[in-house]
């Protein structure tokens, strides 16, 4: 089961990363249109739509990675304080009564706002640019497939803790900055570098 819900993990990992390259366009399409508005008087008329599209992605397709990283927020003041067992029942039920059907709502319709798009070639109405936007409206359904997978993977995730009392370990990537201050390899580091001076 473990081998599992790493090879979902990894897919989520993947997709994260590769849409996270859409920051880099972004900036740089801000910041060309800054230039080039500001500095030469010539704006152009692409660069709203871009930005939207660009940062629409990254939002939709970043949500299964963040998913896998246990990284969305969550209001664990009280969840916190329960045993292992009793925090991976409560997450099971809430994936199967709140988690599933949004993911089901968000492809479904997500699908018939993409086929819609498709059918008639959508373009943006926001600027004189029209610009395509049935590619865009494409990666609605797809995360919510790539939400819905990630899920299942969450929930055997849950099934291990109830069984084990331990939950199980999870690929590692970035870390947080306070997971990286509780690690004593890095507190070790920071000490010694603040004897030094």
């Amino acid at each position: 089961m473990q081998k599992i819900i790493h090879a979902i993990e990894g897919l989520s990992q993947w997709v994260g990363k590769a849409f996270g390259w859409c920051i880099l366009i972004l900036t740089l399409s801000v910041s060309y249109e800054v230039f080039v508005r500001y500095v030469l008087n010539a704006p152009t008329v692409w660069a709203f739509d871009m930005m939207v599209q660009m940062y629409g992605a990254l939002f939709l397709m970043g949500g299964a990675y963040t998913l896998a990283q246990d990284a969305h927020v969550r209001g664990d003041v009280l969840y916190r304080l329960f045993p292992v067992r009793w925090q991976a029942r409560l997450d099971f039920i809430l994936y199967i009564l709140f988690f599933f059907p949004g993911m089901i709502a968000l492809f479904w319709y997500g699908w018939e706002i993409a086929s819609d798009s498709w059918r008639y070639k959508e373009v943006s109405w926001n600027s004189p640019a029209r610009i395509q936007i049935y590619f865009f409206k494409t990666l609605i359904p797809v995360a919510g497939l790539l939400l819905m997978i990630q899920g299942v993977a969450e929930m055997m995730r849950c099934w291990i803790a109830m069984r084990t009392g331990q939950w199980p370990e999870r690929i590692d990537d970035v870390k947080e900055t306070e997971d990286l201050l509780a690690d004593s390899n890095v507190a070790d580091l920071l000490g010694s570098g603040s004897e030094k001076s």
